[in-house]
């Protein structure tokens, strides 16, 4: 059964040597390591529990290296509904044990008798069905699909009870269950894709080995399907993929269509559609065309990554300042599934860890609209694709420059890829969290950097924004080769400011070493800041005041009071 890449997760570095020993077992699972007591894991976290319920509610396998109880009371919250869950075991620290403990129809047994092999022990099994029969009844194998785990789940209890079974179709999967057969048995197991009403004396197992070609648009596509399916006396069970024509790619009826029937979605050029369907398995496959949409039946379950080839995908993602627990969820999720991952190297390796499996394409940080034009190439072979910034994508990053690359294009390839554009948390954000509130009401971002705009503009920029009264946000204030503009600048700003006007400098926040300090305009100099340091300047309201430990709390109001420091 195919799973995604599990997580190892250890609370300190005497589960290091035990983590490091399943995760050769289990090509691409990655260790996750508690900051604070680990040294040496892939991924660093700084919640066990959140880290936990993270990953559970992105259905990542986990294997946890602690007592059980510990992460039975974590994730309780979230055991909502039995079938949806990820497998969640534990393994003791000296590898003495592994025991599940979630995940019975996700494939929690199979996980842990490999980690158990690898560690010359025996899995801690409890479920009975299994132990009994020696496989999971109602958990079959990639391919096939259970009809109803509700009446499953008493066939089963039946099937303990010691009545014996018949097996109907083809279920070469079940040639090595200890199950006792008698052909003229109460209890079956159907293996097949036509359609048949549930009954309690049946487990109804399908093949996943019928296409479906969407030849022409369809209204109501996903209820067309399904009609055409019961028409055909075919089980919607048995849907293994919808195929449709590359220049179908953009439609976003096949997409929502695909999403509802919870079936992947690939596409062929128009003109090998019946090759790709006659290709697929021999014999030939038996086909039912009607009103645009033509079923076709294999006798055996259909791999979809060999029909035609997904809708490409392009994301532009936004790391944040650096700090893995202020990415966001969406980025993570996107990160996983990726085959290309392109960008300015430094971020692409803060990106990481990565499996062996997903290409890196770094870049110089200069080389964006050649990063952007790669990423489309890529993503028209029906590649999931990230292109990497730091912060947010569309803060001086690449969500412009990856839109700008689709806008000069005619390749029609290109514009149906599926692209979007995840945020993250822009450096003058967390720079100002830091800090308080510096930018708690208006204020404007800019960048002092004269490389694709003139400075002269940046003038103009510097002094409407100083006139308004705006907080402002200083990107990329100084470098060795723009070493006079950002003290420039601070003159513009001091025209209509008064020296006592806060200041906020964050270098590196959110990385480690990161450093914060809160001084004034009049005190400011250029020799205070680099390429990596962050310059907020407030508005004539931002106000400071000591925190209980040595910094200030820097903030602006969200309204105007009676109490205002002078404009100039």
């Amino acid at each position: 059964m195919s799973r995604s890449v599990p997580a190892i997760v250890i609370l300190g570095n005497g589960s290091l040597a035990t983590a490091r020993l399943i995760q050769r077992s289990l090509p691409g699972a990655l260790i996750y390591g508690l900051s604070t007591r680990v040294e040496g894991a892939d991924v660093v976290y700084q919640e066990f529990g959140a880290t936990l319920r993270e990953l559970y509610t992105t259905n990542t396998p986990i294997i946890a290296l602690c007592a059980a109880g510990i992460v039975i009371r974590t994730l309780a919250p979230l055991l909502l509904e039995k079938g949806v869950e990820p497998p969640v075991l534990v393994v003791a620290e000296d590898a003495s044990a592994v025991v599940p403990l979630l995940g019975g129809l996700g494939g929690v047994n199979v996980l842990a008798r490999e980690i158990a092999e690898s560690l010359g022990i025996a899995a801690a099994i409890t479920t009975s069905g299994e132990l009994r029969f020696g496989t999971c009844l109602l958990n079959p194998p990639s391919g096939y699909t259970l009809g109803d785990l509700e009446l499953g789940k008493r066939f089963v209890s039946d099937l303990l009870g010691g009545e014996p079974v018949r097996i109907e179709g083809d279920a070469p999967w079940l040639a090595q269950a200890q199950l006792a057969q008698d052909q003229q048995a109460r209890l079956a197991i159907h293996v097949g894709s036509t359609e048949r009403e549930p009954s309690a004396n049946e487990l109804l197992i399908y093949p996943k080995s019928v296409l479906v070609l969407v030849n022409e648009e369809v209204a109501d596509l996903a209820d067309a399907i399904r009609k055409r399916l019961h028409n055909a006396n075919i089980a919607v069970h048995s849907l293994a993929c919808l195929l449709a024509s590359e220049q179908q790619m953009a439609s976003q009826a096949l997409r929502d269509a695909a999403v509802e029937l919870n079936v992947p979605l690939r596409f062929s050029r128009a003109d090998t559609v019946c090759e790709q369907l006659a290709e697929l398995t021999s014999p030939p496959l038996t086909v039912h065309g009607d009103n645009g949409i033509t079923v076709a039946v294999a006798e055996h379950p259909l791999d979809p990554s060999r029909i035609g080839r997904a809708r490409g995908r392009l994301a532009v993602i936004g790391l944040g300042p650096g700090a893995a627990d202020l990415m966001v969820p969406a980025v993570k999720l996107e990160l996983t599934r990726a085959n290309d991952v392109l960008g300015y190297e430094t971020y692409v390796r803060m990106a990481g860890p990565f499996r062996a499996d997903q290409v890196l394409h770094c870049t110089d940080n200069r080389e964006e609209m050649q990063r952007a034009r790669h990423a489309f190439e890529l993503a028209a072979q029906g590649r999931s694709v990230v292109v990497v910034s730091s912060g947010d994508p569309g803060v001086f990053a690449m969500a412009a420059a990856v839109l700008e690359a689709l806008h000069e294009s005619r390749d029609p390839a290109w514009h149906s890829v599926d692209l979007e554009i995840l945020p993250g948390v822009s450096a003058s954000l967390a720079t100002a969290a830091q800090a308080g509130a510096p930018l708690g009401h208006d204020f404007c971002v800019l960048s002092l950097s004269d490389n694709l705009k003139p400075w002269e503009i940046i003038e103009k920029r510097l002094a409407l924004t100083a006139q308004a009264d705006l907080a402002m946000a200083f990107y990329n204030p100084i470098s060795r080769s723009r070493p006079w503009q950002l003290g420039r600048a601070l003159e513009i700003v001091a025209q209509y400011r008064i020296a006592e006007t806060p200041v906020v400098l964050g270098r590196d926040i959110g990385r480690p070493g990161q450093t914060l300090r809160v001084t004034t305009l009049g005190q400011l100099t250029a020799d205070q800041v680099d390429m990596r340091t962050m310059v907020l300047i407030g508005s004539s309201t931002t106000r400071v005041f000591p925190r209980a430990q040595g910094l200030s709390w820097v903030y602006t109001p969200r309204s105007y009071g009676d109490k205002l420091v002078e404009i100039k």
